[in-house]
């Protein structure tokens, strides 16, 4: 019987949550390739995170769901700039309108950042 070998690297692989049209998620994404850096990458205007994903990223960044809402999108402005959401409202209508959730999250084990600037993904 042959054994299961253990991939010790593992825990360094990343999830980056990535839109190819921006140029601060672009330079993210290098940055973890020129590291050499094991890499998962998730389009998420394409694939849209569920709630409970939205939530698990949410903890690992420690963070309100009103922290990852871009405020310089235009739907922001014209639609939920004046109103006064709760967390469950901010998370729905983020998950509606995915383009207002800020890029680019990184993912590494239980921690994970908002690469802005790019070059804050080297801290995970």
């Amino acid at each position: 019987m042959k054994k299961k070998q253990i991939n010790f690297m593992s825990n360094n692989k990343y999830t980056i949550y990535h839109n190819p049209r921006c140029s601060k998620s672009r330079q993210a994404l290098s940055i973890l390739e020129d590291e050499g850096a094991e890499i998962d990458v998730v389009k998420y205007l394409e694939n849209i995170p569920t709630e409970e994903e939205l939530l698990l990223l949410l903890a690992k960044l420690n963070i309100k769901p009103f922290e990852l809402v871009r405020k310089g999108e235009k739907i922001y402005k014209e639609q939920y700039k004046k109103l006064n959401l709760n967390d469950h409202e901010w998370i729905k209508v983020m998950l509606e309108n995915p383009k207002l959730i800020e890029r680019p999250i990184v993912v590494k084990g239980n921690k994970a950042i908002i690469g802005r600037p790019p070059e804050l993904v080297k801290e995970l």
